[in-house]
């Protein structure tokens, strides 16, 4: 068994984890989708084993913010046993779209029914963010694969746009700007690319200093993406003509923004998930505000929308996952837990009607936040 587990990683990456038993069951199918030579009987055998020498660790205790908005999470279990639902895509017919990176396929929720839809993917292609075009087709990011993947939903072809440079190796989150050019940071190789769906060119961009870990990204009302450097303490900004980078430098050097958002006036909302703060940066002066966010220091904020100008983001590291309103106009914060425990909700999507779908990686489901008017 040791063998089996070593194939892929290290076994400190076994002995320095904790979970429960539902947990490890997750974990243990995520390794199977991901080719760890298990058998059916085995499988029940290993997950007994971790759970007992491996059991989960003491995490921060969620902290519930009362206040007057209401909020209803319904939760859906993903087909697939271990399939890690990484990114949500709120779509205009009310589906949910997300990718499933352990399984290798893009899943369609209908919350309507319930019912799922998952489309395979070319072997190893570790999808990971995603977005659609005015078409309905679905972009994604082949963070295992290293390319750019357009899913045609109507008859399952994939187009393959492979990363000109083999450095750039793990495409992260994409986005389309206003004229339909497609973004993407990549975050190990440290670059910033853009994509032509006309041509399939690509241009890519290394970030100036090393180790910047480009992560999360919005485009502005302008056209201008903007992202979040995840390894280092600074939001970055690239030229949309010139592909020229500036970057913003946060008043902490210990923060880590992870993932962004805007607000209509293109202010940037960013999770800061080493500190445990939601921060604010005004890309014109400069100026940095921040709060801390309820669960505390170890609440490792992450996925991040905006839905009529008010934030909404989920803390990860407190047990169980929460998701937070923030109001910019007051200042104030409300909290509500989720139920299935999140198991870390890396990504949200405000949806068409004013709700937010999120992506329950760690506990195998797909949710919606639906909020009352």
């Amino acid at each position: 068994m040791q063998a089996t587990c070593a194939e892929c990683h290290g076994l400190s990456q076994v002995v320095n984890s904790g979970y429960t038993r539902r947990g490890w069951a997750n974990v243990v199918a995520m390794m199977v989708n991901a080719g760890a030579k298990l058998s059916p009987s085995q499988v029940s055998i290993v997950v007994d084993y971790l759970a007992k020498n491996f059991p989960e660790k003491a995490a921060p205790a969620a902290v519930i913010v009362p206040g007057a908005r209401r909020v209803t999470i319904r939760e859906w279990p993903v087909p697939i046993p271990g399939s890690r639902p990484h990114d949500p895509l709120a779509m205009p017919d009310g589906s949910i779209w997300y990718t499933g990176q352990m399984a290798n396929v893009l899943g369609r929720l209908d919350p309507a029914t319930g019912e799922f839809r998952q489309y395979s993917l070319p072997p190893d292609s570790g999808p990971h963010g995603l977005v659609a075009d005015k078409n309905g087709d679905i972009w994604y990011t082949a963070n295992f694969g290293a390319y750019i993947g357009k899913l045609d939903p109507r008859s399952g072809h994939v187009t393959r746009y492979p990363m000109p440079d083999p450095a750039a190796r793990d495409p992260h989150t994409p986005l389309f700007d206003q004229r339909g050019t497609l973004w993407f940071t990549v975050q190990g190789a440290n670059f910033v690319g853009r994509l032509d769906p006309a041509t399939g060119a690509i241009k890519l961009v290394r970030l100036p200093s090393p180790h910047s870990l480009p992560y999360g990204m919005v485009i502005s009302s302008k056209g201008v993406p903007f992202f979040a450097e995840f390894g280092a303490n600074r939001i970055g900004r690239i030229d949309p003509q010139t592909m020229q980078i500036r970057e913003y430098t946060l008043p902490n050097p210990a923060a880590r923004p992870r993932r962004i958002a805007k607000t209509s006036d293109d202010i940037v909302w960013y999770t800061d998930y080493a500190r445990g703060y939601l921060g604010r940066l005004d890309p014109v002066s400069g100026a940095v505000s921040e709060w801390p966010s309820p669960g505390g220091e170890n609440s490792q904020p992450y996925g991040i929308g905006v839905i009529r100008g008010v934030i909404w983001y989920s803390e990860s590291g407190v047990q169980p996952n929460t998701i937070v309103r923030f109001d910019p106009a007051t200042h104030r914060f409300q909290t509500w837990p989720i139920p299935s425990g999140g198991g870390v909700v890396r990504n949200v999507s405000p949806t068409f009607d004013g709700n937010l779908a999120i992506a329950c990686s760690g506990v195998n489901r797909i949710g919606l936040v639906e909020i009352q008017p």
